[in-house]
């Protein structure tokens, strides 16, 4: 699932961030590094989630506190990561790009946790 997004999501950045043909091949290899990191928090993301799924109904104080202690960290990661790579595009490229690269990259990782969070059991209110 992630190949395929990853390629739907690699055109949708093409299609937004308008890079200087000179300095293209720089900024995809910036990418694919980007995409090859991001992925790897996202599939913790997504193990971290069905484990949550998975104990929902008979979570532990103790669980909950871990649960949420690693979630902070991965959001922390992966907003770091984007910080990192803004900055590095910026270096080959100019502020403008970063900020395109920034904007779309934070437009489609919101759309990903809210539908994520749309999918997550809450209690029930009466």
């Amino acid at each position: 699932m992630q190949s395929i997004f990853g390629m739907e999501k690699k055109a949708i950045v093409a299609e937004f961030v308008k890079v200087d043909p000179a300095q293209q091949d720089a900024f995809w290899k910036l990418y694919d590094e980007y995409e090859a990191t991001r992925k790897e928090l996202g599939a913790k993301r997504i193990e971290l989630l069905l484990q949550y799924t998975d104990n929902y109904g008979k979570m532990t104080n103790e669980t909950a506190d871990s649960w949420t202690k690693q979630a902070v960290n991965l959001g922390k990661k992966t907003d770091a990561l984007l910080l990192k790579y803004c900055n590095k595009v910026k270096k080959i490229t100019n502020p403008v790009i970063a900020l395109q690269f920034y904007q779309v990259e934070s437009y489609i990782l919101t759309g990903i946790r809210l539908s994520i969070m749309e999918e997550l059991p809450l209690p029930d209110v009466e």
